[in-house]
């Protein structure tokens, strides 16, 4: 395969969230072959079941757009030691009708940053359980807790100098992951 679309999904809705900074950098870093591109979760309506097969223009859209990635990007926030609602709700949307997820055997990795000091591993964990029941392969390693620290991105929004070989060999790892199970 020449060139590979990933869905980045962040679970934040946060103008400035650091989750948001952080899928924008690595997109910056991206290898040649290789385009991430943010999927908005603001528009979709709560999951109800009654809509399965008459979804809206919202939920068929976001379907149609992870349905035409090859992997998967989630960059989630912490919200009292597990994911937000919003992007549950985004992971549901996808998954239904029963038998027609459009997540089901795309390469995926998690990410997340936050102010504390375990950086989004209670989140991380949660959301990996969910995944791994929508049959998403996923990076096992590096994981990857990071605190949003002075420095951690540059004013251009790149990743700032300390932090940068470290989120480039993830990158090189998670672009290997990707050509693995594509």
């Amino acid at each position: 395969m020449s060139q590979y679309q990933v869905a980045v999904i962040v679970g934040s809705l946060r103008k400035e969230s650091f989750n948001r900074k952080l899928a924008q950098a690595i997109a910056r870093m991206a290898p040649e072959g290789f385009s991430f591109e943010e999927i908005a979760i603001d528009t979709l309506p709560l999951y109800n079941q009654d809509a399965d097969g008459n979804e809206v223009e919202a939920v068929k859209r976001f379907r149609a757009q992870i349905a035409g990635a090859n992997a998967l990007l989630f960059l989630t926030p912490e919200y009292n030691r597990s994911i937000p609602g919003v992007l549950k709700n985004a992971l549901d949307q996808g998954s239904r009708p029963y038998g027609h997820s459009v997540w089901a055997g795309k390469p995926g990795a998690v990410l997340g940053v936050s102010v504390g000091a375990t950086g989004t591993a209670l989140a991380q964990q949660h959301l990996r359980n969910v995944l791994a029941y929508l049959d998403v392969p996923l990076l096992g390693q590096p994981e990857m807790f990071i605190q949003a620290k002075d420095g951690l991105f540059n004013d251009d929004g790149t990743i700032g100098k300390a932090s940068h070989d470290f989120f480039q060999a993830w990158l090189h790892r998670y672009v290997e992951w990707v050509k693995r199970h594509a």
